[in-house]
């Protein structure tokens, strides 16, 4: 089976350097602190399709995609989804390509 592996010099020395520390109580560095990100919760009604402020946004972009459209708007995947196939009905934006999964799709 073998033993247990060997430390090579510098982790030996950080080691000691480590438990001497402890034994004086104090650190050196300064204790990291941890960055706390606020988690958002993404929108669940989609914005109205007929707005104007709504069509001009889509209109700046160049590519139509459920993701593109789900971070622009703050919205879920599905919801992005559901508000281009709405949009596509209506007749702002033309499909493009896509499969089963995602579709692609361009501003008129």
């Amino acid at each position: 089976m073998g033993g247990k592996k060997r430390l090579t010099l510098s982790q030996a020395e950080k080691a000691l350097m480590r438990e001497a520390q402890k034994k004086e109580g104090k650190k050196e560095g300064k204790p990291k602190e941890t960055a706390r990100v606020e988690k958002k919760v993404a929108g669940v009604i989609p914005p109205s399709p007929r707005d104007d402020k709504i069509i001009k946004e889509i209109q700046k972009m160049k590519v139509l995609t459920p993701y593109a459209v789900a971070s622009r708007f703050n919205l879920r995947l599905s919801i992005a989804k559901d508000f281009l196939e709405e949009l596509h009905r209506q007749g702002v934006i033309t499909y493009v390509s896509g499969g089963r999964y995602m579709k692609i799709y361009k501003p008129i």
